[in-house]
């Protein structure tokens, strides 16, 4: 695991519910369970705080952590997508967003494509973007963040006259790619939740080993952000194996959440100052109700 990305999730899954802040030792804690070392958690550290991802509270000679503006976001936006069942219906309605960048400005275009292929985009050519999913709220903050008014235009659009919708769906995203990486996330975590179903009824699991399993599978299953723009249901197949994944996650996510969260609070150190009350209840069950 790439050390930036383990932080994302740990933000994401565990540190959110704890009042958004922990203290730099017990990051490398948990981190180390995972085989990064302390030099490369304080690294990771440093160019997040540099990126104006996170930012540093001192309280005596102890550094606290927590997600800038920008950080909770990402967090945020990371953790919706996880967490939340596609939208049953479409409103028939695409998102199409249009930019145009001069050469000095090729790094923040290089930016923006990447905040567009995470929040779930598909680029019909170099400049050209569009998503089925109601996502103008998104898109107008990240204009507003990148400071790229004179840049881009949003439209919304229930019309495309010269092409279907399916169309679209193929030139956009390549969802033969998506399935099969789906397949193979069914393939090789399908086994591992009857082991550790067996394990967890014969009281084999420690807390900690139930905390390195669900953050990984968390780390895991979040590369389909970049990958599943998460259409409405009805513009799926029926059997769409991606439901099948999400069900699986699901099964192992909750059958190690409760010795997880046990595990994260018995190394997690609050700031002293900080009168924190734990939504372990959400820590424990992130799961959102589907959409409509």
């Amino acid at each position: 695991m790439k050390p930036r990305s383990l932080m994302f999730t740990l933000y994401g899954e565990y540190i959110q519910y704890y009042g958004e802040e922990i203290w730099v030792g017990s990051l490398i804690q948990l981190m180390n369970g995972f085989g990064i070392s302390e030099s490369s958690v304080r690294g990771a550290i440093l160019r997040m705080v540099q990126k104006d991802l996170l930012q540093v509270r001192k309280k005596g000679n102890k550094s606290y952590y927590s997600v800038t503006e920008l950080g909770r976001r990402r967090v945020e936006d990371g953790v919706t997508r996880v967490y939340s069942a596609p939208r049953a219906h479409w409103d028939g309605k695409w998102r199409i967003l249009s930019y145009s960048f001069p050469e000095e400005k090729r790094e923040l275009r290089n930016e923006i494509r990447k905040e567009l292929t995470w929040t779930g985009f598909g680029m019909l050519s170099n400049s050209t973007w569009v998503s089925p999913n109601p996502l103008e709220n998104q898109v107008m903050e990240m204009i507003k963040n990148y400071k790229i008014e004179e840049n881009a235009i949003l439209f919304s659009s229930s019309d495309v006259v010269s092409h279907p919708k399916e169309w679209i769906m193929e030139k956009g995203w390549d969802f033969q790619q998506v399935t099969d990486n789906y397949i193979h996330f069914i393939e090789k975590y399908s086994p591992k939740f009857e082991q550790l179903r067996e394990k967890a009824l014969n009281n084999e699991l420690s807390d900690e080993e139930c905390f390195i399993k669900r953050t990984t599978i968390v780390h895991e299953y979040r590369k389909f952000l970049f990958q599943d723009p998460g259409f409405p249901r009805e513009l799926m197949p029926v059997d769409w194996v991606g439901t099948k994944a999400r069900e699986l996650f699901w099964n192992i996510h909750q059958l190690i959440s409760i010795p997880a969260v046990r595990y994260f609070e018995s190394i997690y150190e609050a700031a002293p100052d900080r009168d924190i009350k734990p939504q372990r209840d959400k820590a424990i069950n992130p799961f959102k109700e589907v959409y409509v």
